[in-house]
């Protein structure tokens, strides 16, 4: 399904290596420059764990959160046009787990433990949230038009109240968070009728901080207000969000109701239409833009780790050799700010670059500051090196393979037919006049027609 994969000429850099595809010139890059500095300097542990061939050879995943009952499965289930195994839906928090639903020959259901074992999907990382985690984990796998190119997780309905206070058995944030850092598509569904964000919910969506491209906001049943409570409900839900989402940009914000039945509400038949068409587009450019996001992932990827590799190895200088090991640590964490400032002086660091202050100190209580490792300038080069020249040769081989051949696009289901078809007109117009109506549309025009003889 991706474009690149039938790259004839490949690749290469000054050093004289050679690069078939953008996805093995990505994974090469990781294994020999980035990884190396990641496991000197404990980068899986305090941050994300190590990359596999899987995560790069993956196809693009769209990630949907939300509060229960908002129609993140009858989304899904939209958007396929068929039923997918292990659905439920109804008004009540009905999935309890998180469900992959991929691309499969046969249709069936793969438990958790089963799956984070599997070398060919990208979740075996996973495996670190434990039991009580993957009891709520399944791959749901189907053949659909949909799912031969992209990927769709389904999420537990957030709770809010006092239901959300009851424990889940796993950190739901930091399982929110390993997928954010993988997913090509991050979608925030939310009901008309259900726009207050709950403290799990904006966890949730603080999870995906560093994520912010990937973000759409989708405003669901929006059919069922009139045109002035909807006015009122965008502006109410651009209020909410502004006060989770610390971004200057104002984010994207798709209104629709996005199920298999006609409107409620038909006099914003045309907006919606016309956002949903907006949506369509967004999600069928995932495949053509899959291998710039995994590129520009590895970059974010490599700075960070850049940078905790200057704080590690700065902790280490500062630990005395025999004596007070302990006090020195407790003083370290508690000038970790402090820190921050010196380095980013004295490497040149943006300060969005480096990790959240309070959770580093908080990792930071477990370790012992004398077994860290010292600075190792050559891991630096490896991976600045590979930033300053060898993510161009990648970048060149991408812009080359959408020369030679048509972008993939996402087909089937709700995206066959979901451009304007030869009579120009969006859904209820045209040969589809009369969509949202219970009558038939030709009682209608003879109501219409006696009306106008009369007259």
């Amino acid at each position: 399904m991706f474009s690149w994969v039938k790259q004839e000429q490949g690749g290469s850099n000054k050093e004289g290596e050679m690069y078939q595809t953008v996805t093995e010139g990505l994974q090469t890059l990781y294994t020999k420059k980035l990884l190396p500095l990641e496991e000197t300097y404990l980068f899986h542990d305090f941050h994300s764990p190590a990359l596999e061939p899987a995560d790069f050879q993956s196809k693009p995943m769209v990630l949907l959160v939300g509060q229960y009952s908002t129609g993140k499965t009858t989304f899904i289930r939209y958007l396929l046009e068929q039923d997918f195994p292990g659905m439920r839906i109804g008004p009540e928090p009905t999935t309890d787990g998180f469900i992959a639903v991929m691309h499969g020959e046969n249709e069936g259901v793969v438990p958790g433990n089963a799956l984070v074992v599997d070398p060919k999907k990208p979740f075996r990382k996973l495996n670190a949230f434990g039991n009580s985690f993957l009891n709520r984990f399944i791959c749901s796998q189907m053949p659909n038009q949909v799912l031969q190119s992209i990927s769709i997780i389904d999420t537990p309905g957030i709770l809010s109240g006092e239901k959300q206070r009851i424990s889940r058995g796993y950190d739901f944030a930091e399982v929110l968070r390993w997928f954010g850092e993988r997913v090509d598509r991050i979608i925030l569904l939310f009901d008309a009728h259900k726009l207050d964000i709950s403290d799990e919910f904006s966890e949730a969506i603080k999870a995906f901080k560093g994520q912010d491209d990937k973000i759409r906001v989708v405003l669901n049943k929006a059919d069922q207000v009139d045109t002035q409570q909807l006015m009122r409900v965008y502006g109410a839900l651009m209020w909410s969000l502004g006060k989770v989402i610390n971004t200057p940009e104002v984010v994207r914000v798709y209104l629709g109701s996005f199920w298999a039945k006609p409107l409620q509400n038909t006099e914003n038949r045309r907006l919606f239409e016309a956002e949903s068409q907006d949506l369509f587009r967004d999600i069928q450019s995932l495949p053509r833009n899959a291998a710039l996001r995994k590129l520009n992932d590895l970059i974010k990827r490599a700075r960070l780790a850049k940078v905790h590799a200057y704080i590690i190895s700065y902790l280490k200088k500062e630990m005395p050799s025999l004596f007070g090991r302990e006090k020195k640590k407790d003083e370290l964490i508690q000038r970790l700010p402090e820190i921050y400032t010196i380095l980013q002086r004295e490497h040149h660091i943006s300060p969005g670059d480096f990790p959240n202050v309070t959770k580093m100190q908080d990792m930071l209580q477990h370790y012992d500051f004398s077994k860290f490792p010292s600075l190792k300038v050559k891991l630096i080069e490896k991976v600045d090196k590979m930033l300053a020249s060898k993510i161009a040769v990648l970048m060149a081989m991408i812009r080359e393979e959408e020369a030679k051949q048509p972008p993939a696009m996402v087909s089937g289901g709700a995206f066959e037919g979901s451009q304007d078809g030869p009579f120009g007109q969006g859904y209820g117009e045209g040969i589809s006049a009369g969509a949202d109506a219970e009558d038939w549309i030709v009682k209608q025009m003879g109501h219409l027609m006696l009306h106008k003889v009369k007259g």
